[in-house]
């Protein structure tokens, strides 16, 4: 039962990923978020493909895997993310070199972190730094998309703020029990903390998604300035589903 639900949760994650992530660019021309959550698809695909061949940590697959782990949880779902959302919440379009550039950034950092994976942290103060770097990245991206929620409430898309938050308050929940809390009722391999994040990031691409919709559709209204800052544009069109 437990490696069904954990397939399950990995084949959520890999359809939210795609599916949305495609959504992003069709839709939006948001290619941040859209390449982002393509990402996080990949990721669940190799790391799929890993555990079904066996698990096996000596293979090529397991070293994938962890660079892409560092990769979002370094930049991809924390600054590529924030930078994606203010397309919505401040109407800023970043530039060609700027999507690159950031890109750029987040491989060059799953890189440099990925061998850190695993290391015990009380005896390797590099894993340690590295682990506690992914922490505070998290709560500081918990602050923006707190913003992000009151800007969904303002609006009035209150059940999509709740939403938004509460697998917000899920995803920084996993950060902080990745590495420093285990559960002490899992086995070896985690399979019930993987399962669980594995859900949990899914979600997370299917309600941001969501949010970012509802705050796009808000800002195409008439009454687009009495929400905030972002300001109607000609050329808006509002977005069905």
């Amino acid at each position: 039962m437990k490696d069904a639900l954990f397939l399950l949760a990995d084949l959520w994650m890999i359809f939210a990923g795609y599916f949305y992530g495609w959504k992003f660019i069709r839709r939006y021309g948001n290619y941040l978020l859209g390449l982002e959550w393509m990402v996080v698809a990949t990721s669940g695909s190799n790391f799929l493909i890993w555990s079904l061949s066996g698990a096996n940590s000596g293979s090529v697959l397991y070293d994938v895997a962890y660079f892409f782990d560092a990769f979002s949880r370094s930049v991809g779902i924390t600054l590529i993310l924030v930078m994606g959302l203010m397309q919505v919440t401040h109407r800023w379009k970043p530039s060609l070199g700027v999507d690159v550039g950031v890109f750029g950034v987040a491989v060059v950092a799953g890189l440099f972190l990925r061998p850190f994976h695993g290391a015990d942290l009380h005896t390797d103060r590099g894993a340690f730094s590295v682990a506690a770097f992914y922490v505070v990245v998290n709560l500081l991206t918990a602050v923006f998309l707190g913003y992000f929620v009151k800007r969904l409430w303002t609006a009035g898309a209150k059940r999509s703020a709740i939403w938004t938050g509460l697998v917000t308050a899920a995803g920084t929940t996993i950060a902080l029990t990745y590495d420093f809390f285990p559960l002490p009722f899992d086995d070896a391999n985690r399979t019930i903390f993987y399962t669980a994040a594995l859900a949990t990031w899914g979600t997370q691409g299917f309600l941001y998604f969501r949010a970012y919709r509802t705050l796009h559709d808000l800002n195409a209204a008439p009454d687009a300035n009495a929400i905030g800052p972002i300001t109607r544009t000609p050329d808006t069109k509002r977005e069905s589903i």
